[in-house]
């Protein structure tokens, strides 16, 4: 009896998703957003983005100069290899490893805050996006807006995106809130 009941819900569910309802005069309206677009041709994408690639680059010319000190260090040992004795060579050989060490922990740590950084990017633009999603909802009467990759779109009507509508709206509300981050 508790399965029937559940089928019949969950039928009525679909019937309810797929039958046309009207409002007011028209039918119902669905819009699509593609996200991935808006985050790489938004003025707050672009920002963002040149933000992480800033950080990234800065991150990375450090470890090139690590890398440059610790193939000085090693050119310096081969030179005096044969001068040192057997100990001060192993304490060369000890700074070197520690040296390399060090560098690949903070590559490592910059890794981390690199993948850091664009996740909180992300989230942040991400949650700013739907919110001018609503806001677009709200004012042109959608009923339903679905994100093209997270909702499992395999198919839809061109006419229902409404990609370009919500760049066109972030990049006003990115630019009059000052590009603050």
């Amino acid at each position: 009896m508790r399965m029937i009941g559940k089928t019949l819900l969950i039928t009525a569910m679909v019937i309810g998703l797929f039958v046309p309802v009207t409002r007011g005069a028209g039918v119902n309206k669905i819009g699509i957003i593609d996200f991935q677009k808006i985050l790489e041709t938004s003025n707050a994408g672009k920002a963002a983005q040149e933000k992480i690639n800033t950080a990234g680059k800065k991150m990375e010319a450090e470890l090139q100069e690590k890398g440059k000190e610790i193939e000085a260090l090693q050119k310096n040992l081969e030179r005096e290899n044969m001068v040192l004795n057997k100990e001060a060579r192993d304490e060369k050989q000890r700074e070197i490893r520690i040296k390399i060490n060090d560098a690949k922990t903070l590559e490592a740590r910059y890794r981390r805050d690199i993948k850091r950084t664009r996740a909180q990017v992300i989230q942040k633009i991400e949650k700013e996006v739907f919110d001018v999603a609503q806001k677009i909802a709200k004012e042109s009467g959608f009923q339903l807006i679905l994100e093209k990759r997270a909702g499992g779109v395999i198919y839809f009507e061109p006419a229902w995106e409404i990609t370009a509508q919500v760049i066109e709206k972030y990049n006003a509300e990115f630019a009059a809130s000052g590009n603050k981050e």
